[in-house]
């Protein structure tokens, strides 16, 4: 029964009982004495000595008093010096972290042979990992070849356990499905009718079967889908494989337009206004159709992923362009546009390559060629796109590149100045450069695992105006955990918490009403964030503090947050007793983890640092028995004195800490 209890409160009992019992043994020393003084009815000349029993009462108490002022003293040296430092050297030897020294001091050996220990652990763990290394070097070698291989992939390949939870997915999974995740279901971003029909399909022998899905968002994809010993691979595209490219409706109207300009410039004298109206309409009619057209045709464009820079190669790019990454066919793109580029320096004008911001919002964007004079009239630049650009591809004209782009190009005057448009698709963000995110364990794991180390967690962090329950989010970062260990998914954005942001509150994060003004709103954010979380485990350090803020914005974001809830605040009185300090700075210190100064109170950088602490603690948890989610639920209550449960707790009272 007394081993539930930690140490130090079993010392205390230990001490208690001592008082205990002195005060009972003078208790019984003074009743014997007074029991005696009556018999021997002492006193002078036969005569009772007035006052007798009222000293020896005195002087019981006095004892008491004094033994128990000294049992006090002595517990207080032992529970400071002894209890509350093994206390901390438990704590250190399961999470491997080196104990203070001067912590220990009057541990005799105990505190030098458990740093020692700690020290060898580390030691070992290096040499361990070093030998793997060294014995695991080909491995890794062709592990990252096929990683590179497979980032790159054009089409979208993810795998999927019986159950349907995403097991692996590539950076093209990733644009074609937002939000997609590890060890989250696939019938949240895929309409479940054709992945069960090619389930069914596969279950009734065939090895593969094709299939043509929904996205929740509505979008169509092709694809294929094969079965892997219970697991399923699902390769998508978000166009039909054959879909013919409707080249001559593009090149029906750029022969159109290439007749119109002449004869609008070779017009002499005043133009009737009626006329006037009526070819600036067709003019115009005719540009949004070659828009409507190219936009059409996108869909059938390639999905490589293009930076600017590839795109701009042998160009004069302008200083303050964006990097902006694009879907196009990198090589076909630059051979185009130096074509056009050595075309023009050919005629005298110094042509700049810029990007502006296209017709159909974030998803679109214009590569401007612009210079300095006359407009190129459109039948000259038609007859230069009828050459090819590249050398080595002699039977592809410009023309026909563009066309298997899905798009076009259009000369236009704009203050004077000369100007190429050609529009592309922009890539999303985190469309590329994701690599692969995969965790093939997940299969093996129960589906209704509540072990620590088998959770699918999110560990996040909020920046706030202020530390009252009625202030504002200003950012707000998380990082995802699967089955104990970053998967590598993070979310991190800025939010515009709709009033002004204190000066004092900016010192401690450096957010500022200028980086926050075309941030999303609060609703935006969080209902983001709501969807990165969705199904997880919500870990926070003083998650209170960031959960109440969550909850407090439902009614005005609709985005409710009935995570189960994990504090690291909680975690580590567990790990080193509620008598440590447990401020993130001080946990990460005895962890061994170091948090660049730059990131220290940023939502990523706290983020970051709450999730390798996390980690490390749930190796020490196991090791005090503490393996599940319950588990440590039930240990909180302990600690209710230290900080309140997010589990239960909906709007904190308390002031976060800053330190």
């Amino acid at each position: 029964m007394l081993t539930r209890l930690s140490l130090r409160l079993r010392v205390l009992l230990i001490f208690l009982g001592l008082s205990a019992g002195v005060a009972a043994m003078f208790a019984l020393g003074l009743m014997l004495a007074g029991r005696r003084l009556a018999e021997a009815n002492l006193g002078y000349l036969g005569q009772k000595v007035p006052g007798a029993s009222a000293a020896l009462t005195a002087a019981g108490v006095v004892g008491v008093f004094g033994a128990a002022v000294l049992i006090v003293g002595v517990w207080y040296l032992f529970d400071r010096n002894v209890a509350k430092p093994i206390e901390a050297l438990a704590g250190g030897l399961r999470t491997g972290a080196a104990p203070d020294l001067e912590d220990s001091r009057y541990l005799a050996d105990l505190g030098p042979a458990a740093r020692d220990a700690a020290e060898a652990r580390a030691q070992q763990a290096e040499r361990l990992a070093a030998a793997i290394q060294e014995h695991a070097s080909d491995l890794a070698r062709e592990k990252t070849t096929l990683e590179a291989i497979l980032s790159d992939f054009g089409a979208g390949a993810l795998m999927t356990d019986a159950a349907g939870r995403v097991l692996f997915y590539n950076a093209s999974a990733a644009r074609l499905l937002p939000g997609l995740g590890l060890d989250r279901p696939l019938d949240r971003f895929v309409r479940s009718g054709a992945v069960d029909a090619a389930r069914a399909r596969l279950a009734a022998g065939a090895e593969a079967t094709d299939l043509t899905c929904i996205t929740t968002r509505g979008d169509s994809l092709t694809g294929r889908m094969r079965a892997l010993d219970g697991a399923m691979l699902l390769i998508l595209r978000d166009r039909p494989a054959d879909r013919p490219l409707s080249r001559s409706a593009l090149e029906s109207l750029r022969r159109h337009s290439a007749t119109l300009v002449p004869m609008l410039e070779s017009l002499d004298g005043p133009i009737p206004p009626a006329l006037a109206s009526a070819l600036r309409a067709e003019g115009q009619g005719l540009a949004r159709a070659m828009r409507d057209l190219s936009q059409a045709m996108a869909e059938a464009a390639p999905v490589a992923r293009a930076s600017l820079r590839e795109l701009a190669t042998g160009l004069d790019l302008a200083d303050d362009t964006p990097a902006v990454d694009f879907l196009a066919d990198a090589g076909a793109m630059n051979a185009l546009l130096v074509m056009l580029n050595d075309r023009l320096r050919a005629e005298g004008h110094d042509p700049r390559l810029t990007v502006e911001p296209g017709e159909t919002g974030a998803d679109e964007a214009y590569l401007v060629l612009h210079w300095q004079g006359k407009a190129l009239p459109m039948d000259r630049l038609e007859a230069w796109l009828e050459t090819p650009p590249d050398p080595d591809l002699p039977e592809r004209t410009g023309a026909e590149m563009l066309s298997a782009q899905g798009t076009g190009i259009w000369a236009e005057a704009l203050n004077g100045d000369g100007r190429l448009i050609l529009p592309l698709p922009v890539a999303r963000a985190g469309g590329g450069g994701g690599g692969l995110t995969y965790d093939f364990a997940l299969a093996g794991r129960g589906a209704a695992s509540t072990r620590l180390a088998d959770l699918t967690c999110v560990v996040f962090d909020t920046e706030t105006t202020g530390l009252s329950p009625s202030d504002r989010i200003v950012q707000i970062a998380g990082v995802r955990i699967a089955r104990g260990r970053l998967t590598g998914e993070r979310f991190d954005t800025l939010v515009n918490p709709g009033r002004a942001i204190p000066p004092a509150s900016t010192a401690v994060h450096h957010v500022t009403d200028e980086m926050v003004a075309d941030a999303p709103d609060m609703t935006a954010a969080l209902n983001a964030f709501h969807h990165f979380a969705e199904g997880a485990v919500l870990v926070a350090h003083n998650a209170p503090f960031d959960m109440g803020f969550l909850r407090s914005a439902a009614p005005e974001t609709g985005a409710h947050f009935d995570n189960r809830v994990l504090d690291t605040v909680l975690l580590s009185a567990m790990v080193y007793g509620q008598s440590a300090v447990h401020t993130l700075d001080a946990l990460t210190d005895r962890l061994g983890i170091v948090i660049p100064p730059e990131d220290r109170h940023t939502a990523m950088g706290d983020t970051v640092a709450t999730a390798q602490a996390f980690l490390r603690l749930i190796e020490a948890l196991s090791a005090k028995g503490l393996d599940r989610f319950e588990d440590v639920l039930e240990e909180a209550r302990k600690h209710r004195r230290l900080i309140e449960d997010a589990n239960i707790i909906a709007h904190p009272a308390m002031e976060r800490d800053k330190a």
